[in-house]
């Protein structure tokens, strides 16, 4: 049947299989598959040791040390013993393997830009991949501290005003907003936390503190991409655990009614509704939560 899920899922799997060369003896040309060349760029990308580039691709050991011995082989990777722990291995790439990292790095990037050159609607079709990569890749999202002035925090932050000001009947406009200040959003006072899935940020929350016991939740945000994941449960509960060990004993957070279901997530999560504690112009539903 044209319309059933299955067979449109399948469909999608063979589109991708095919796109990404995954059949291919010699994946963009260079004269080896895409086992091997994914091992290679995750090496390229910094991934520690052999046993977390085998968690991160997926692999078993067995197939990863054959992939492993064929780069080693053709001199392209050097593994060498953990200083510290004799049962670790620490892979990095030869100068010819650096080298062939940039090139795969180019092909990619190429084979990229003429996917969206070749689509008359690049921005849908980024936003459907987008979903899918968030869908499939839902286990392997990462939670982790972040400067609220790093790159990757900006970008959350810049994506959250952005959706207040198209969802706010007056916009948004930072300026007017109580922002916190990025030093109450750092430890010993509070932290800030980054949703990543494989590099890219999906989400983002802030602790807001004074060195007191009472700090505040700020700066919310999960993309579109990943809504409906359970990410925002977790991005919260990552944050009163970052506030517990901070020696905070009172969450306060405001929100506004423009975002239901950000007021639905907080009261089903056991935050109190109680009054305005603040005078920021923007928010009208405001809680507290005992930790």
């Amino acid at each position: 049947m044209t319309h059933d899920p299955i067979a449109r899922i399948r469909r999608f799997n063979r589109a991708v299989t095919t796109q990404t060369g995954a059949l291919d003896q010699s994946f963009l040309g260079r004269g080896r598959p895409l086992g091997v060349a994914r091992v290679l760029n995750a090496i390229g990308q910094g991934i520690g040791d052999v046993g977390e580039v085998r968690a991160y691709l997926g692999l078993d050991s067995g197939l990863m040390s054959r992939l492993l011995r064929q780069l080693e082989g053709e001199g392209l990777v050097t593994t060498d013993p953990h200083p510290e722990d004799a049962r670790r291995r620490l892979p990095a790439l030869t100068e010819a393997g650096q080298a062939e990292f940039d090139a795969y790095e180019a092909l990619s990037n190429d084979q990229a830009a003429a996917t969206l050159a070749g689509h008359p609607k690049p921005e849908a079709l980024l936003a459907a991949m987008d979903l899918v990569a968030s869908a499939l890749g839902r286990d392997r999202i990462e939670i982790r501290q972040a400067d609220p002035q790093d790159p990757h925090a900006r970008f959350c932050l810049e994506e959250y005003y952005a959706e207040l000001n198209r969802r706010f009947d007056g916009g948004f406009d930072v300026n007017l907003s109580r922002d916190p200040d990025a030093a109450d959003m750092r430890p010993p006072r509070g932290t800030f936390l980054v949703a990543f899935s494989d590099g890219m940020p999906l989400g983002c929350v802030g602790v807001k503190g004074t060195g007191g016991e009472v700090a505040e939740i700020k700066r919310l945000w999960v993309a579109p991409s990943a809504r409906g994941l359970k990410l925002a449960t977790r991005l919260m509960d990552e944050a009163e655990d970052a506030a517990r060990a901070l020696g905070i004993t009172t969450l306060r957070l405001d929100t506004n009614s423009a975002l239901p279901e950000a007021v639905t997530l907080y009261r089903n999560a056991g935050w109190a509704e109680i009054d305005r504690f603040n005078d920021d112009p923007y928010p009208d539903v405001f809680f507290e939560k005992g930790l």
